[in-house]
């Protein structure tokens, strides 16, 4: 995280003076209990929260350190009663009202953020009307969580029955309301970079997760109607964004709670993801307004790849994330890859822009959302591929283990990985027909293409490009672990899923693919599209990856784990072509794949397959083949010793952004295998 923002101390005379200034412009509006406003009173409402927000934004500098703000009781009630009066118009379902009221919460927030103590108290006090009004909507009521904000834990038990008061009226609206108020504060805290405060407010929403207890919410989202009710809508979108923007701060927190546990949040989070997939999306596909479902799908896949990229999935997670992918997002699973190759890059992948097509509005096509899930659904089917390589590392440093506990994780693990070849085949057959094609000589020129589409496909979003490119690197595990023998079912053979997974993620062929210009791959794959950012083997392309501080580090690490198999795989990187040959002759006992209804098991020999080196002195379609393998191999290796000498000299001038000495080792290394040729 950040370092703390420096600002000046808050005075006990610029806060009574603001409280003061809140209580008296607002209690002529919220006197009632019942707030009901005629258009006038409404305008005239708006004009004060707007007159208040600007003053008290005035005030936020002008801090004089003479007489610092004590955080005491007397303060505590003051600052209570200032929020009474702000809370309840978030009550009303007047959008207006609500957004300005919000904003005068934020900056009443930014103006106490020189008062921790004080801005705890807040920030807690906020936290206990979120749940009020959650437990007044609910089927279950529950008591809101108190903790000892500030050191004032009794000051906020008092607050609860003030706030139960004002929060008779509440709603979808008032709830949402809150959510927006404390994420536009977490936000706020971000740009600042106060690690202090963003702690407290982590603290304040980590309690709120775990008190509420959610399944009393599915009598409100999970009903046949309301699926177009705007409090759904604002609900919804509010409370994922909070869910999405907590899940990537938590992982830089340090010193929470300690009654609470970052990975049971997490995990509660995680539990929580298919009542929301369920809430937004339950009618898979069919929702009234195609915008929100867009605008949803975004920002739950958005959410699970966070969650994903936080904490280790187990296996029934895993399983049961495949299966909400296929049940929601199915269409954009299987998305034809081709059009990636002549789609122009432009605003019409944001997932708020909609598609038309004949005068018709179709729905979650876009390419944004296809990106997003392909790379959740591969790194869902690689982690259950590498599941037993985790648990392996798990135990390992485990003090106390049974043979039992093994034995079942084992057989866990086993499945796990059967699981995700066939999630992966299946999804290669979706896309290249692998099972037609093996025997077939398009097989290669398919499978080629292929993998092309798939990487042009995340050329145009680099905060996920090497994610993804991690990702599929990731599958070379599964090549180097010893398969265990299964249980055949008596059926027909089908083709080897383990040979077509590693051949169409074959690390020094995606290397090659990421390094090459388009139009040198193969006259008939792709065409360069305007626009793109792709490499085309220019060393200074590769060097803005590494530079810009959204993907350096992502990018260096992407690159150290390819020339790291390069360099142990040298005679198939120097002789890579499109045209290489790949081999029939799986292994001597060879792999097998039977059927029995929809279960599969898998035999696996310890051997894995990998493409034949082509050979250099055989020659095609007239010297073909030669030349078109001699040119890529001298493409890569000028781009890569390209971009060692550039590193080298911005290294020397103190220039690059970080220590890159690994990487220049790596790229020394590549260098001398290239000079023994």
């Amino acid at each position: 995280m950040g370092k703390k923002m420096s600002s000046p101390s808050l005075t006990e005379s610029q806060f009574i003076r603001i409280c003061r200034l809140i209580n008296d412009s607002l209690h002529p509006f919220t006197v009632s209990e019942n707030l009901s406003f005629s258009k006038q009173e409404e305008k005239n409402l708006l004009l004060i929260l707007s007159q208040v927000s600007n003053e008290i934004r005035r005030l936020i500098p002008s801090a004089d350190t003479s007489s610092p703000l004590n955080p005491n009781s007397q303060n505590h009630h003051c600052l209570s009663k200032s929020i009474s009066h702000l809370i309840p118009l978030l009550t009303l379902e007047s959008l207006y009202i609500q957004h300005l009221a919000g904003n005068v919460l934020v900056t009443f927030s930014e103006f106490l953020a020189s008062s921790v103590k004080t801005w705890e108290f807040f920030i807690h006090s906020l936290s206990i009307c979120l749940e009020l009004s959650i437990s007044n909507i609910s089927s279950c009521s529950f008591e809101p969580s108190i903790t000892e904000a500030g050191g004032s834990g009794s000051d906020l038990l008092n607050l609860v029955g003030l706030f139960k008061s004002k929060l008779k009226n509440t709603s979808l609206f008032t709830v949402a309301g809150i959510i927006r108020t404390l994420r536009n504060i977490l936000k706020f805290l971000k740009e600042e970079c106060d690690d202090e405060l963003v702690l407290v407010l982590l603290n304040s929403i980590s309690f709120f997760i775990s008190n509420v207890p959610w399944d009393s919410m599915d009598e409100i989202f999970g009903g046949n109607g309301g699926e177009d009710d705007e409090r759904n809508t604002l609900f919804l979108g509010n409370f994922i964004q909070l869910l999405s923007s907590f899940v990537d701060q938590i992982s830089f927190a340090e010193g929470l709670d300690d009654s609470l546990d970052k990975n049971v949040i997490l995990s509660k989070i995680i539990n929580l993801v298919p009542k929301l997939l369920y809430w937004c999306l339950r009618k898979e596909g069919k929702c009234v307004n195609t915008c929100i479902s867009r605008y949803f799908s975004h920002k739950l896949l958005v959410l699970m790849i966070r969650l994903s990229l936080q904490i280790p999935l187990d296996f029934l997670v895993l399983v049961s994330w495949l299966q909400l992918l296929h049940r929601y997002f199915e269409d954009l699973l299987y998305q034809p890859l081709t059009d990636v190759m002549n789609q122009d890059d432009s605003l019409e992948d944001s997932p708020f822009m909609l598609s038309n097509f004949d005068g018709e509005v179709h729905s979650m096509h876009s390419r944004h959302l296809q990106r997003q899930a392909i790379f959740l659904f591969l790194r869902c089917s690689f982690s259950l591929i590498n599941l037993g390589k985790a648990t392996r590392k798990h135990y390992s440093s485990a003090t106390v283990k049974s043979s039992i506990d093994v034995d079942a994780i084992s057989e866990q693990s086993c499945y796990g990985r059967e699981k995700g070849l066939l999630e992966l085949y299946a999804w290669l057959s979706g896309h290249v027909l692998v099972d037609k094609l093996v025997a077939h000589e398009m097989y290669r020129e398919k499978s080629i293409n292929f993998s092309f589409s798939l990487l042009k496909l995340y050329t145009h979003e680099d905060d996920i490009l090497f994610k993804f490119l991690l990702e599929l690197l990731s599958l070379q595990a599964c090549e180097e672990q010893q398969f265990h023998k299964e249980r055949l079912a008596p059926q027909d053979e089908m083709e080897d899923v383990l040979f077509h997974v590693s051949y169409i993620f074959n690390p020094i062929r995606l290397f090659h693919l990421f390094l090459a210009e388009a139009s040198l791959l193969h006259p008939n794959l792709a065409i360069s599209t305007p626009g793109s950012n792709f490499l085309h083997y220019d060393h200074q392309v590769l060097l803005d990856y590494l530079i810009s501080k959204d993907t350096g580090i992502s990018c260096a690490e992407y690159l150290l784990r390819c020339l790291r198999i390069v360099c142990d795989s040298w005679q198939t990187f120097m002789e890579f072509s499109v045209y290489g040959k790949l081999s029939n002759q799986l292994s001597s006992k060879r792999r097998k794949i039977l059927s029995e209804s929809s279960n599969f098991k898998i035999e696996l020999s310890s051997r894995p397959v990998k493409m034949i080196p082509l050979s250099l002195e055989k020659k095609f379609n007239g010297n073909l083949e030669y030349r078109h393998t001699k040119q890529m191999y001298e493409l890569a290796k000028g781009c890569l010793l390209s971009l060692k000498k550039s590193v080298e000299n911005l290294h020397l001038k103190n220039l690059f952004p970080y220590n890159p000495e690994v990487l220049l080792k790596r790229l020394e290394r590549f260098q001398e295998l290239c000079f023994k040729q």
